[in-house]
């Protein structure tokens, strides 16, 4: 009941009021708040026990509209779980060898055979240049090396340099057989080399070449057999490695292996100019 203010209209005036209220709020509201408001609606109608749970990104969006959703959420996160303890499994399997040419700058390595590098007449000397060569041996080989829990930490970091090293030398041994040559020329077709950066080679996929046979002596070039040139590496993580884990040999003996591969020399090169006139040979 509305109370009287003595004039016998007052209900009905502030009854009238109110409903121009209530009107004025209805015609300000859009959709888009009505459905807020209802949003709201549904936010509190959540029961507690869910407020607790994990969300995905997409309900962190759109807010809790209904149970299920959060129902979903926990599915969503169980399957995640279960698919991140699958690739977990898979990457226990991956051996050092697959490990180590899957790093980012070892794209000029290619996976050596494990018949290859179990064979000793294949590591003939190379006890002498690496140390701790049969610990390193033992984890190229993805074996288990006695007293290897006598090792401390720094040794182990030792161990694991000394592995990286003697792989690459036998890499440079293997890339020289036949099995090595075909490795190599599908990361060749596949331009894993990179590219001559110069204009008239038009893009010739290059080969690794290295200026020494002896370690720690040069880092890695790339050669290009159109112009028949030695360039740096673009990337800076190739440029670090070591130039006598592909040695002088590999490119021209790939290139003899493989005389289809080898492009024909450009017909035009490229001269040196300073305002349009050349410069001669004698200013070098």
């Amino acid at each position: 009941m509305y109370k009287d203010r003595g004039d016998g209209r007052g209900g009905n005036r502030e009854s009238l009021e109110s409903k121009k209220r209530i009107d004025e709020v209805l015609e300000r509201s859009s959709p888009s708040t009505s459905k807020g408001n209802a949003r709201e609606k549904e936010r509190v109608s959540v029961p507690p026990s869910l407020t607790g749970r994990r969300l995905g990104s997409a309900d962190t969006r759109t807010g809790f509209e209904k149970s299920k959703y959060a129902e979903h959420a926990d599915e969503e996160l169980e399957s995640d779980s279960e698919e991140s303890d699958v690739s977990g499994s898979d990457g226990d399997d991956t051996s050092w060898v697959s490990w180590f040419c899957g790093l980012r700058g070892n794209e000029f390595f290619c996976e050596v055979d494990d018949e290859y590098i179990q064979d000793d007449f294949n590591l003939s000397g190379l006890s002498n240049q690496v140390p701790y060569y049969e610990y390193a041996l033992d984890l190229i080989l993805d074996a288990e090396s006695p007293n290897v829990d006598m090792l401390t930490e720094e040794q182990n970091e030792m161990v694991e340099s000394a592995a990286e090293m003697l792989y690459g030398l036998i890499h440079v041994r293997y890339i020289l057989t036949g099995k090595g040559l075909n490795a190599m020329l599908e990361k060749y077709k596949n331009m894993d080399f990179g590219r001559c950066a110069r204009v008239y080679c038009a893009g010739q996929p290059c080969l690794p070449v290295g200026q020494s046979d002896m370690p720690r002596t040069s880092t890695v070039k790339l050669y290009c057999p159109k112009c028949e040139d030695v360039y740096y590496p673009r990337s800076k993580y190739q440029g670090h490695i070591d130039g006598a884990y592909f040695g002088t040999t590999f490119p021209h003996l790939f290139l003899m292996s493989y005389p289809y591969m080898k492009p024909v020399k450009p017909t035009v090169g490229y001269v040196p100019r300073i305002f349009g006139f050349r410069i001669h040979k004698s200013a070098g």
